[in-house]
């Protein structure tokens, strides 16, 4: 059974604290219009998945369901401890170690385009990967609609930063007034090199700049994962792939800095299992999934470090 409001169950639920916040969007929580339909290939598993995102109620956050599972609980409620790996992905389970891969980019898209609230049904152990960008997921959840519901939306305020690393790989976040970020990737191959991109994470630039941006992976890597039994769905139609100082694919790049706009989407999907939007600046360098979710466990793990916060209107705080 799903919890009404997943995020006052979490271990980190405190007091929320009512402020004034003009720099965010729309105050309320959101969900969807109406039922929206896709289906694809997983990127590992090869197998084709359909996927509906439907609207929810006020409160109850993102959960998936494995509608493929009838036998136990097959409900996900979102989460930083729901997250199980994040090694190639990241993948969430729950009580019933019932499992799901490969939602970053949705959560992504849901994150960026205010969702708060929504139950995705999956019949399958993945989420499709489309054609590797969060664009096909902007563009379902644009057809299903959007819908303001009258309850004042959380937000993450980071009050300290949090800092971890992996060897030369860091991340951290920070205080800052609206939600900001860094990321800079380095690759010994010239065709990606060094690249930086600083930007404020909101709907308008994750459209412009971030939604389109592509998973990428080298040649030699791709086949060492199916001998693995992994990357089963992955093709030029989804992946940019480099084979030494060339790219493989007919078309190029899709924009400047591709490589580093997808891993800031990535990162984007992974800090949203926290359930909330981020007032805050996080910056990473050389991170993965695997790191981001390192990441929110630490933020987790230091109850002084933020603050869940809703935005009430002027008019309702005048007085």
């Amino acid at each position: 059974m799903v919890k009404e409001d997943h995020l006052a169950q979490s271990a980190w639920t405190r007091d929320i604290v009512s402020i004034r916040v003009t720099v965010l969007n729309d105050p309320y929580e959101q969900t969807t219009m109406a039922p929206a339909i896709c289906a694809g290939v997983g990127v590992h598993t090869g197998r084709r998945v359909r996927l509906v995102v439907r609207p929810a109620a006020a409160g109850q956050g993102i959960v998936f369901v494995r509608t493929d599972i009838t036998d136990r609980d097959n409900r996900i409620p979102v989460s930083g401890e729901a997250v199980i790996d994040a090694r190639l992905n990241t993948m969430i389970a729950n009580g019933d170690d019932v499992r799901l891969s490969t939602i970053e980019h949705l959560m992504a898209a849901l994150s960026a385009m205010n969702i708060s609230n929504a139950v995705i049904e999956v019949d399958g152990p993945e989420l499709p990967i489309l054609d590797g960008s969060a664009l096909p997921f902007v563009q379902l959840l644009d057809r299903a609609g959007f819908r303001r519901q009258e309850q004042p939306r959380r937000y993450i305020e980071i009050l300290k930063t949090v800092h971890v690393e992996e060897g030369d790989k860091h991340a951290a976040l920070m205080p800052c007034d609206r939600f900001e970020m860094r990321f800079e990737i380095d690759f010994p191959t010239p065709v990606i090199g060094n690249q930086v991109i600083d930007f404020v994470v909101d709907e308008k630039t994750f459209r412009s700049e971030i939604m389109s941006a592509r998973t990428f992976g080298f040649a030699h890597e791709v086949e060492a994962l199916r001998q693995a039994g992994l990357a089963r769905g992955g093709s030029l139609e989804n992946a940019v792939v480099i084979d030494g100082d060339e790219i493989l694919n007919p078309g190029g790049l899709r924009m400047e800095r591709e490589f580093v706009r997808h891993k800031a989407l990535d990162a984007i999907g992974d800090l949203y299992v926290l359930g909330a939007p981020l007032m805050g600046r996080y910056e990473g360098y050389k991170a993965g999934h695997q790191l981001n979710n390192k990441l929110v466990r630490a933020l987790l793990a230091q109850p002084d470090a933020y603050r869940v916060v809703t935005r009430v209107p002027d008019m309702a705080m005048a007085g």
